[in-house]
């Protein structure tokens, strides 16, 4: 169940994308050591509204747990810091681009203590480049890398991604990078260093529409109902009490669906016998299911369509978590606290063997 037991990785990090992807790390077995500033550690402990007395939070365990800390000033106790790394087989950082060159955190400023340390960095833009020194947030980079400007309604301001989803791929990718460097420094005793940025991971979730753009100058756009961009029905669609989403990605899903629908006329109508018809008469077509859709509650379309239909019910945040797959599936774990004894968290996605590695919290603060 631990596949990373014996792995260390010492950690200057805050906030979320950093923390996320050595949460991950530690998940699987790693030992993480965060290293926070002394009188108060991470600003992250004192986010609200949920605190866990004076020096934790909610919020700080949804990013951190598995983890253990110590507070360390970097200046004053760089002797203890570097016994600490010369332990350890990676270090991992989510500071500004310009400052572990500076504050000798990187490969260069480390060798020496540790010949095999892989130094991963996670920034905002990179440590390269002439935004080296700038600070930068989830946020800023949904809206400059074109990502706000693909979600919402056509009609609607450009929104923003609902949870700090840039800050997760960031970590995650980052992680992955870690480990593969990993690989290598065991294999050859040689560490490294190895860039991650939100902002470059933020252009990478363009994705195809990014590729169409960079060959075809194909600039892609908000659709109505989250639509997807080629094919119909893929969409939201309302129901007698709510809404659900369904997605006919094959053409013997729109032909299943139709029958449970009872509407098998509809394929012998020109305007949607093809996938390519229907695209160019998706309005016409969105207004004949939208009739249908509307008969029935959303419990009784996903009775009908569920396991023959890709379809799913739009759910807010209490249904989502509420529910009772989510229950069934473990994702939703117990993670006493020292303050909250039936503390309950989000578990690993991960399974190993059939299992979730059980979460802990993380440890408080080491003086």
């Amino acid at each position: 169940m631990k596949p990373l037991e014996g792995v260390r990785v010492v950690a200057l990090e805050h906030f979320g994308a950093g923390p996320y992807g050595t949460m991950f790390l530690a998940s699987l077995g790693a030992d993480v050591i965060r290293v926070e500033k002394p009188g108060g550690g991470d600003p992250g402990r004192r986010v609200g509204p949920h605190l866990l007395g004076a020096e934790d939070s909610e919020y700080f365990q949804s990013w951190n747990l598995g983890k253990r800390s110590v507070s360390l000033d970097l200046k004053s106790q760089r002797q203890e810091f570097e016994r600490l790394v010369a332990g350890a087989d990676a270090l991992a950082n989510n500071l500004r681009g310009d400052l572990p060159a500076k504050l000798g955190l990187d490969y260069a400023g480390l060798a020496r203590v540790n010949p095999a340390l892989v130094c991963l960095h996670v920034s905002a833009y990179g440590r390269d480049n002439e935004r080296a020194a700038w600070p930068g947030y989830d946020y800023l980079m949904q809206a400059e890398a074109g990502l706000m400007s693909l979600t919402g309604e056509p009609e609607g301001a450009p929104s923003r991604f609902g949870t700090s989803i840039i800050d997760c791929m960031t970590g995650m990718t980052g992680a992955a990078a870690l480990l593969a460097c990993l690989l290598r420094a065991k294999r050859t005793g040689k560490g490294c260093d190895v860039d991650v940025s939100l902002f470059d991971v933020a252009v990478h979730q363009l994705g195809y529409m990014g590729t169409w753009y960079v060959n075809e100058r194909h600039s892609s756009s908000r659709q109505p109902r989250s639509a997807h961009y080629s094919l119909t029905p893929v969409q939201t669609f309302p129901t007698a009490d709510g809404w659900i989403f369904v997605m006919c990605m094959a053409e013997h899903f729109w032909a299943t669906l139709l029958e449970r629908l009872a509407r098998e006329d509809l394929a012998r109508d020109p305007r949607f016998s093809t996938a390519a018809a229907r695209l160019e008469n998706r309005e016409a077509l969105t207004a004949l299911l939208d009739a249908e859709f509307r008969r029935c509650t959303t419990a009784q379309w996903l009775q009908r369509l569920s396991g023959s239909v890709p379809v799913a019910p739009i759910n807010d945040l209490a249904q989502a978590l509420e529910n009772p797959f989510v229950a069934a599936t473990g994702m939703v774990a117990r993670a006493p606290h020292p303050e909250r004894a039936d503390l309950r968290v989000l578990a690993s996605p991960v399974k190993i063997d059939g299992e979730r590695p059980q979460p802990a919290v993380c440890k408080p603060l080491e003086r």
